[in-house]
């Protein structure tokens, strides 16, 4: 019965999705030329090195496409 009302409900679109424009916190907070100011720093993101990161996350891809060889192989 819920899969039925789901179904019925995004058949007749009532979930019309998010809004068009997109608003942020931080636009709304400080001026154009503060934003523009700003230096990003593509390695250092929140704190954590996308460095560590990105080689946690190759590592761990390696390991489970391991995993799934040896399931396959045996």
């Amino acid at each position: 019965a819920d899969y039925n009302e789901l179904g019925f409900n995004l058949r007749s679109n009532i979930f019309q999705g998010g809004p068009l424009e997109s608003r942020s916190l931080m636009k709304d907070s400080y001026t154009p030329d503060i934003i523009q100011k700003a230096i990003r720093d593509p390695k250092n993101w929140h704190g954590r090195r996308t460095d560590e990161l990105g080689k946690w996350h190759q590592k761990n891809a390696l390991n489970l496409n391991l995993q799934k060889a040896l399931e396959d192989k045996y």
